[in-house]
């Protein structure tokens, strides 16, 4: 008699990242990515920090998560305020720190059943 329910193994998590490149279950991906516990990895059009848009928030908010991890690259920078207007008028929350604390910070929240959306940009800055 099993005592233990099965592992979680369908969600999906950040398996690695490196400077060049993300991987998603053990796939790599050499670009920034959306991705959220269930459904596909996105890619998200983003090179660099400076390329955000409200588009690109837009896009995440469409998406519905409670709360989004958003990986601003090497370096911790922040997202300009109006910018995350959709995040706001949605009531989505968000958080900001480096790529590589946005992908161990989603494996923890996604392991906690959260509805997360990590947003990971990919840059060598």
């Amino acid at each position: 008699m099993k005592l233990q329910p099965d592992p979680k193994s369908s969600l999906n998590t950040v398996t690695s990242y490196e400077a060049d490149h993300i991987e998603v279950n053990a796939v790599k991906f050499e670009h920034s990515v959306i991705v959220m516990p269930e459904g596909d990895v996105d890619l998200w059009p983003i090179s660099t920090f400076n390329d955000l848009t409200v588009a690109n928030f837009e896009q995440i908010a469409a998406k519905k998560p409670e709360l989004v991890i958003f990986g601003s690259g090497k370096t911790l920078r922040f997202p300009k305020p109006e910018l995350l207007k959709p995040l706001i008028e949605a009531k989505i929350g968000f958080e900001t720190m480096n790529t590589h604390a946005a992908c161990r910070t989603y494996n923890i929240l996604m392991g906690e059943g959260r509805t997360v959306l990590a947003a990971l940009i990919l840059d060598a800055e």
